[in-house]
């Protein structure tokens, strides 16, 4: 039914994550993204912004034919909305749940993968870009240890694609020079999150595909050497 163009990076996780919880059927369709294959015609067919995870759905809602979806917090709304779990109904529970997805967007992913990019893949090392970057995502951190010091087991009250969103990309926190012992309520969501049979399951997939997760000086100047003639 569901046809993922996936690799094996936090964007790519949100949505096996997904899939394995709602019990989805789908096809895994690996896209090497440091072999450049997020660049092929039939890739940016359906993902013009040549990024992964995109999805084919052959069994829209519509009954109409086969639906493509880029940008993974677009995927995760989605197919949200296709089961009807994974977002509160409420008005003020998908409020929160959809806050928290875009906040991931827009600011932990970002700046997440910056902090990624100066710290591991800099050919020199930047101490202003660093420092920037790990302070903020350090910040980031506090602000959802602090939205989550209320008490509540996850982002938005019930388990949702907020959860799904963020998870991921706290997962390399030490690779991002943060210590989740200083973030105690984020760190025991973390922990309930990572308990999950279908993150289990997630990740065990991406284990299966990626066996190493090593980014070379070729795959360096594919990921990193785009311009604006790279879509034309």
């Amino acid at each position: 039914m569901i046809d993922l163009h996936y690799w094996t990076t936090p964007n790519g996780h949100k949505i096996t994550m997904f899939l394995e919880e709602a019990g989805l059927p789908y096809n895994m369709v690996p896209v090497h993204i440091g072999q450049g294959e997020q660049f092929k015609p039939e890739f940016l067919r359906i993902a013009p912004n040549n990024r992964i995870p995109a999805i084919v759905d052959h069994a829209p809602a519509d009954g109409g034919g086969p639906l493509s979806v880029f940008e993974s917090g677009a995927i995760l709304l989605y197919l949200a909305d296709k089961v009807k779990r994974f977002v509160p109904p409420d008005l003020r529970g998908r409020n929160m749940a959809l806050q928290w997805l875009f906040w991931q967007m827009g600011g932990l992913g970002p700046m997440a993968g910056q902090n990624h990019h100066f710290v591991q893949y800099a050919p020199e090392p930047l101490p202003y870009a660093i420092e920037r970057y790990v302070n903020e995502t350090a910040r980031l951190y506090g602000v959802l240890n602090k939205h989550l010091s209320d008490g509540r087991e996850f982002i938005a009250g019930e388990y949702s694609i907020a959860d799904m969103a963020c998870y991921p990309w706290v997962v390399p926190h030490e690779r991002q020079r943060q210590k989740l012992s200083d973030f105690s309520y984020l760190m025991q969501w973390f922990e309930r999150v990572r308990n999950r049979p279908a993150t289990e399951r997630a990740y065990a997939i991406a284990e299966q595909i990626n066996t190493a997760p090593v980014v070379d000086d070729a795959a360096k100047g594919i990921l990193f050497g785009e311009n604006a003639s790279t879509v034309r």
